[in-house]
């Protein structure tokens, strides 16, 4: 389709091959999330411009460069949501659900961002976010954090590394930037141009940069921790008693700051080695100013985001297909009258046997042909129907994937004999 229309540049396709390690992803997190008693919630995908201008900050790089942007037909500023806790906070404020209330909510779905797409980075790309309402404490910080834990043991993914850092109250963070920003001014020849436009806009976001040529003069950089108030030290010590006390390993990261201007207090990340430069597959931390910032009341709140890509990539790093959704069985039909029986029956077998995945032949073939068919399918029995069975009331049952004879039923026992050939097999999906 090389003269036909294309998909834009950063937005890929997911194919059958891969959607199974996709819905083991979604199903185990749901599974996760359930546990903890978190409700699923589901968000627009667009949204006023100003709702990311107000919650991002009109000076990162996501609002001044990366957002998609457009005015409908109403002139109305709209945009492609590039993150979902700010359209989560718009929800929760409009529909009046966290006043005076604790909520626990989760919500999945794609994000968009103009970035230089790369292995691990794309235009549109998918996560699953987690939002807590209404607990100012470190435990429920602790608790988001022990589901990210969970999610990655569940998944049998052991090649991430958590990395948590505080980054105080806004007060502490002012005071910081005041000193943050002298000290780069002092060093201002050593900066690249990227960490020049920030200086002034964004200085926290000069201690990420990964340029090689500036991490001499970031290491020796004032740290945010000489400057905590007493209670923004008290939150981070209690929270690391909690890690340690559910034993979940952590590892102390002072440049760890984040990319959105509402975080406060505690930020983490999950990080691999496996991926290349695109290194954070999980991240998240508390924002305690940002409901009030968006028209609410004052409501403390801490959350994570899930990056379902990287997440995948992980998982088949790890060997791991995913949940398998190919047939188990497949009917083979050549003749008019065994494509009449062949799809009742088909019917039949998936009343009579709800989790069965039957797929049947349609477009008809040979019966060389078909048995090709429900082979490549995947499938691990063939039910073969001629018209000699069909008008005798029979249907032969051929294994796929072992060593065993074909057999010769009636067709009111093909259920029962394709329960007994698949075992424990039917009882739903199955990771492979």
């Amino acid at each position: 389709m090389s003269n036909g229309i294309q998909a834009i540049r950063g937005m890929n396709d997911i194919l059958a091959q891969d959607t199974p390690r996709w819905q083991f992803i979604e199903q185990t997190v749901g599974d996760v999330l359930a546990a903890y008693g978190y409700q699923e919630i589901r968000l627009p995908i667009v949204e006023k411009t100003e709702l990311f201008k107000r919650s991002i900050g009109e000076m990162t790089d996501i609002v001044e460069k990366e957002m998609y942007t457009f005015e409908d037909r109403n002139g109305d500023s709209l945009t492609l949501r590039p993150e979902g806790t700010a359209g989560c906070v718009r929800a929760v404020i409009q529909n009046g659900l966290i006043y005076n209330q604790q909520q626990r909510f989760w919500y999945a779905g794609p994000m968009f961002r103009h970035e230089r797409p790369q292995k691990g980075r794309y235009r549109q790309f998918h996560q699953i976010g987690v939002e807590a309402f209404g607990m100012p404490g470190p435990d429920v910080d602790a608790e988001v954090i022990a589901i990210s834990d969970r999610i990655f043991r569940r998944l049998g993914i052991d090649t991430v590394t958590l990395e948590i850092n505080t980054l105080g109250t806004a007060s502490c963070r002012a005071a910081y930037r005041d000193v943050l920003v002298q000290y780069f001014r002092d060093h201002q020849a050593a900066l690249d141009e990227d960490s020049l436009r920030r200086l002034e806009s964004n200085p926290l976001r000069i201690l990420d940069s990964k340029n090689p040529a500036m991490q001499a003069v970031i290491a020796a950089a004032p740290q945010l921790a000489d400057y905590l108030d007493d209670e923004s030290r008290a939150h981070f010590d209690r929270l690391r008693e909690l890690l340690d006390r559910l034993n979940i390993r952590y590892r102390l990261n002072p440049r760890l700051v984040r990319g959105l201007d509402y975080y406060t207090h505690v930020v983490f990340e999950w990080v691999t080695d496996r991926l290349g430069a695109q290194n954070a597959v999980c991240s998240g931390g508390r924002y305690d100013g940002l409901v009030s910032q968006l028209g609410g009341s004052v409501t403390p709140a801490v959350g994570f985001a899930l990056g379902l890509e990287r997440t995948v990539a992980l998982l088949e790093l790890s060997g791991h297909a995913g949940i398998s959704r190919e047939p188990q069985v497949y009917l083979v039909c050549a003749g008019e009258q065994a494509e009449l029986v062949g799809l009742s029956l088909a019917e039949q077998l998936r009343n009579e046997v709800p989790d069965l995945r039957v797929q049947c032949n349609c477009g008809g073939g040979s019966f060389k042909a078909q048995l090709k068919r429900a082979d490549r399918s995947g499938a691990e029995i063939a039910v073969i129907l001629g018209e000699r069975e069909a008008n005798s009331g029979q249907a032969q049952i051929k294994p796929l994937r072992v060593d065993r004879e074909q057999m010769t039923v009636g067709l009111d026992t093909v259920a029962e004999t394709i329960v007994s050939w698949l075992g424990t097999q039917v009882d739903g999906d199955q990771p492979a």
